[in-house]
Formats: structure tokens, C-alpha cells, sequence
């Protein structure tokens, strides 16, 4: 004998699941898509690469620490900040793109703005060569669509966590780092 309301209340888990994944996807794309499209288009997508990752974060893990406003704007624009500040006063050498992540890394353990796809914008505006207008644009106007774009979606389905769930959250939350224990 098969048990049917078991059955189907697990199919209901897995068109609930699917509807999901198929929202997360939209929110992502309609992200990504009008970032790109205000930024500069599709020449632009090199120095968007990192957005591509904050879209994972914003519409994939709502509510993950790393992706509430304090991580997502401390972390883009402090990270971009060193690279355009290491490139302008030391050059593209191999070493600078060294410093410029090293210091980013300490920037954001320091400062709770752990946001990993940030950790990518030191290295673009090094290579793009970036001066401080970057700040702005893409990396700024980016993340402020991006962010938009999250506020928005998050509140359309019902259900759905509301981004942002905490504006001042801390990424990472605690003095314990990495590999470091009690």
C-alpha cells in the first residue's frame, strides 16, 4: 500500500523548491541585467565580474550576513577603493595586485565587511586601471541596482525573506576569523 498524501506533500516540497530556484534565477538575471545595461552594457562585464557573484549572494542567500548592506556596500566599495589607491600610487606590477588583495583581506576582516565577491575589485580596477570615478561607476551604480533590484524582488512573492534582513549586520559577525578558535 502507498502512501499517498505522503506523496503528494513531498511533491508539493519539490514544485515549492523548483519555484523557488526559478525566482532566485529571475531576481539574479533582472539584477545582472539592468546593472549591466546602466553600467555600460556587455563591454563592461569584465569589470562587473564581481556584481555576477553579489547576484549569487543577494538572490540566492538573502539572509546570509555577507550579503546585507553593510557587507555589500562596505565590501565593494572599501576593496575597490585599495585597488584604485594601490594602483595610483604604485603602478600594475604583479606585487601591487599582491598588496591591493592582501590589504583588502585585512580591510574587511577589520572593518565586518566580508563580502567575497568584493574581494575581486581591487584586482579589476588595478588591471582596468582604474581612477576614482570607479567608485562610482560601475562599482557604485552597480551595487546600487543590485541592491534595488533585491528590494524590490524580495518583497513580490509572498513568503519571501525581505532584503535587506539586517542593515548593519556584521560579516563576519565575530573577532573569530578563519581558523581561529575559542
Amino acid at each position: 500500500m502507498t502512501d499517498k498524501p505522503g506523496q503528494l506533500r513531498n511533491l508539493q516540497y519539490i514544485v515549492r523548491d523548483i519555484g523557488r530556484l526559478i525566482w532566485c534565477a529571475i531576481g539574479a538575471a533582472t539584477g545582472i541585467g539592468l546593472a549591466l545595461w546602466f553600467v555600460g552594457g556587455p563591454s563592461s562585464s569584465f569589470l562587473l565580474a564581481s556584481l555576477g557573484g553579489s547576484s549569487v549572494f543577494l538572490f540566492g542567500l538573502t539572509r546570509a550576513a555577507a550579503t546585507q548592506p553593510r557587507a555589500l556596500f562596505g565590501g565593494h566599495l572599501g576593496s575597490a577603493l585599495i585597488g584604485i589607491l594601490c594602483f595610483q600610487s604604485f603602478g600594475d606590477a604583479l606585487w601591487v595586485y599582491m598588496l591591493s588583495m592582501v590589504l583588502t583581506l585585512i580591510y574587511m576582516l577589520a572593518a565586518k565587511t566580508v563580502h567575497p565577491p568584493a574581494g575581486a575589485n581591487p584586482l579589476i580596477m588595478i588591471h582596468e586601471h582604474a581612477g576614482f570615478f570607479g567608485l562610482w561607476q560601475p562599482v557604485g551604480l552597480g551595487i546600487i541596482i543590485l541592491a534595488l533590484v533585491a528590494v524590490v524582488w524580495s518583497r513580490l512573492l509572498p513568503g519571501m525573506n525581505h532584503y535587506p534582513t539586517n542593515w548593519f549586520e556584521k560579516s563576519p559577525p565575530s573577532i573569530l576569523w578563519g581558523g581561529w578558535s575559542k
